[in-house]
């Protein structure tokens, strides 16, 4: 069987939960294709890059792929000028090489952050928090809404601690694990389909369907 290797480079530990998002989209256009994903993790290098042009370099040389994804959350940026910083990163890769990238770029910027993209989940969400069987109310954004949320990070957290329907001492223990939880969340999602109402995903999938033209 043919192969896709991919490696995501992100912003932080907890951006992980983009794997399984990356990996059923891939596999909704490449159905013949095995699907390898690996995480560039460059915090724990010795001396871990810094600008964004040395992050990708250090990535395609650690984690050798046929697909870089590079994730920047729009935050209070636009999506464009993001999209921009992520290209100009690569094209001073590009120019410092002696041949032609051979990997192909594809930016991942959901709006604002990737929390986002998982907050549309009320199963997945019961799941991450350790009571699938809840039911206190969780009041999830609508998919209309979610782009438009200020803070998504701290709405997903919220929705995590109710969901939890932990207190006290439980409920900072509970806490103390979010990033992994976030991870949880997107492991649990069977299905991404709802995203591709959103505008960021549906730019996403657009650069992930234009890779068909190319393997």
């Amino acid at each position: 069987m043919r192969e896709i290797k991919y490696t995501l480079l992100a912003e932080g530990t907890s951006d992980q939960a983009l794997i399984p998002i990356l990996n059923w989209l891939l596999r909704q256009h490449f159905e013949d294709y095995e699907i390898q994903s690996t995480w560039a993790d460059l915090a724990g290098l010795p001396k871990p890059p810094k600008s964004l042009s040395d992050k990708v370099k250090t990535s395609l040389h650690l984690y050798p792929c046929d697909v870089l994804f590079v994730h920047r959350d729009t935050d209070n940026q636009g999506w464009e000028q993001r999209d921009g910083e992520i290209h100009t990163a690569w094209d001073a890769v590009n120019e410092h090489i002696r041949e032609s990238l051979s990997a192909k770029l594809v930016p991942v910027i959901p709006v604002r952050m990737t929390e986002a993209w998982l907050l549309l989940d009320e199963a997945a969400i019961r799941q991450a928090a350790d009571n699938p069987r809840g039911t206190v109310p969780l009041d999830l954004p609508t998919v209309k809404t979610v782009e438009n949320l200020a803070d998504p990070k701290a709405k997903l957290q919220d929705l995590l601690q109710r969901a939890s329907g932990a207190s006290g001492r439980r409920l900072k223990q509970f806490n103390r694990r979010a990033s992994d939880r976030m991870i949880r969340i997107a492991n649990s999602m069977v299905d991404f389909k709802l995203l591709r109402a959103l505008t960021a995903f549906q730019r996403l999938e657009s650069q992930v369907q234009a890779l068909t033209q190319q393997f």
